[in-house]
């Protein structure tokens, strides 16, 4: 058993500064740590835990390592932390250091409920681990091709109620409707048994429909006497690729001999490819413009796209690098490449790269519905009118009825989606317990009862029989984009949604706010306290 930290219990580093212990400083030491972080909001994010290692959840061999950093305009800064013990991964230790535009304290958003007390050595083998999740897989038969495992890496797994040493295995194969899968299984290091596995490719859970977005503008890149389907120094680079219908492909750049791409059919095999650089483009505006954001990584990099993705695939993925979508099948789904789809897998990135949701268990649902709602707002920022927006996600390539796979006003009318929170959201698959979240996004915004947007019909009930009046979509982006950076972390539950978006409201527009009372109003009616 560890003891819990007393004031020289752990170091604090970030990846630019020297290790920074948990110690009382003196006068001399307090000014010169007063000096750095006035000019670096991550030094005075490692002086706060250092004066506060408490509200770490502290213990002896622990310390951290700085991520993104967020500052407001009043001066009040937000950093993120990854978490070791030992030197170990803490998987779901990841927190958010607050200080306010004093250059107070402000507190910590974590989901570490008490200090980490195990052992860090391990009683099970890793060859041993590696064995139980290969007979595992090869039980289960979910994914094809992932009879070989990665040497596997010890962490602590602390995203359950009990925190436990565990090897992280990762195999890699095919799921059974052709997405790639790499599926990251976590087995107790102490007894061997399996603790959780979460698949680590992202994908969108239904079918899809070509999109028609009429004559768009796109950046193109020209070499040579051809163009390339690729952003000219603008948007990172981004670019997109014809995967010719293989799987495992790198794909080949999409070209054309004029700087029009594709013919508004299929029957142009660049048409798909115009419609995802479209929407990437969009999305990439969307963040820019709305939370000044530089692209999925913050950075300015940029991803890329993928089209035409194996055969009859109607899916679409995000792998951590690119955006990769397939064709449908042709009859019920044309390609994936709509919009809000294209919104949608783009966040996943913004996601993997701000709060990192896990994709499992309630936190997985509230990764898709972030998702969801940013590929919603995606495509009414877009004022498209081919596609106007609605709430409505995949409806453009639903080739016969036109209604989507999902839809965030009532998310139970269109499929096994979830309306309400019940106890048992977390053993749902993350595209149905998604529902919860969109479909408190969804009152925040338009409020309850029935209304038209944009020619299509909503009607969203609530689970407590309240009336819920919206605050607009703009107002409600904003607070979830708030909270999704600043308070939420890799294992933030629905309740710890509600914590984090009423967070957020405060900081937007006052805790005594119209939209902070909309937050918990709509919050309530999907039975989430």
């Amino acid at each position: 058993m560890r003891r819990t930290a007393g004031l020289a219990a752990f170091a604090v580093a970030a990846a630019t500064a020297a290790a920074l212990p948990l110690t009382t400083a003196t006068s001399a030491q307090g000014a010169a740590t007063s000096a750095s972080a006035a000019a670096d909001p991550t030094a005075a994010a490692l002086a706060a835990l250092q004066r506060h290692p408490g509200a770490a959840r502290a213990t002896q061999g622990q310390a951290f390592t700085a991520g993104t950093t967020i500052v407001d305009p009043d001066g009040s800064s937000h950093v993120r932390f990854e978490r070791t013990l030992d030197g170990l991964r803490v998987i779901g230790g990841d927190l958010v250091v607050h200080r306010d535009a004093s250059a107070g304290w402000a507190g910590v958003s974590q989901t570490l409920a008490a200090p980490l007390t195990l052992g860090t050595d391990a009683k099970v083998a890793a060859a041993s681990a590696r064995r139980t999740v290969l007979a595992r897989n090869a039980r289960s038969q979910a994914v094809r091709g992932d009879d070989r495992a990665s040497a596997g890496e010890l962490v602590v797994d602390a995203t359950g109620a009990t925190p436990r040493l565990a090897w992280e295995v990762v195999t890699e194969g095919v799921q059974a409707d052709g997405t790639p899968s790499r599926l990251a299984t976590y087995v107790d290091a102490r007894t061997g048994m399996v603790i959780r596995s979460e698949q680590q490719v992202v994908n969108v859970d239904g079918t899809g429909n070509t999109l028609y977005s009429g004559s768009v503008p796109l950046s193109v890149t020209k070499s040579g006497t051809t163009y390339q389907l690729k952003n000219d120094g603008v948007r990172g680079s981004t670019y997109t690729v014809d995967l010719n219908n293989r799987q495992g492909s790198k794909g080949t750049l999409i070209t054309s001999t004029t700087t029009a791409f594709g013919n508004g059919t299929t029957s142009n095999r660049a048409s798909a490819g115009a419609d995802a650089q479209y929407g990437s483009n969009v999305t990439w505006d969307y963040y820019k413009s709305t939370f000044n954001r530089d692209g999925i990584f913050g950075t300015g990099a940029g991803s890329y796209n993928a089209v035409h993705y194996g055969r009859n695939y109607v899916n679409a993925f995000w792998d951590g690098t690119k955006m990769t979508y397939g064709d449908g099948d042709g009859v019920n789904y044309g390609p994936l490449v709509s919009l809000d789809v294209a919104g949608h897998e783009m966040s996943h990135g913004v996601t993997e790269n701000t709060a990192g949701l896990t994709y499992s268990g309630e936190s997985g649902g509230l990764n898709e519905a972030t998702s969801d709602i940013f590929g919603t707002m995606v495509e009414f920022y877009a004022a498209n009118a081919a596609d106007p927006g609605d709430y409505l996600i995949g409806e453009e390539f639903d080739l016969k009825k036109h209604l989507g796979f999902r839809r965030m006003d009532n998310p139970a009318s269109a499929d096994s989606s979830l309306n309400c929170w019940t106890p048992s959201a977390g053993s749902v698959d993350v595209h149905y317990s998604s529902g919860i979240g969109n479909h408190f996004f969804y009152l925040l915004a338009e409020g309850s009862g029935a209304k038209t947007i944009n020619g299509v019909a909503h009607n969203s009930p609530t689970c407590n029989g309240s009336t819920v009046t919206g605050i607009g979509r703009d107002a409600a982006a904003a607070i979830w984009y708030r909270a999704l950076t600043v308070y939420m972390t890799s294992s933030t539950n629905y309740a710890g949604a509600r914590v984090a978006t009423l967070k957020a409201a405060t900081d937007l527009y006052g805790a005594g706010s119209t939209q902070y009372a909309a937050v918990a109003s709509a919050w309530s009616a999907v039975s989430v306290s």
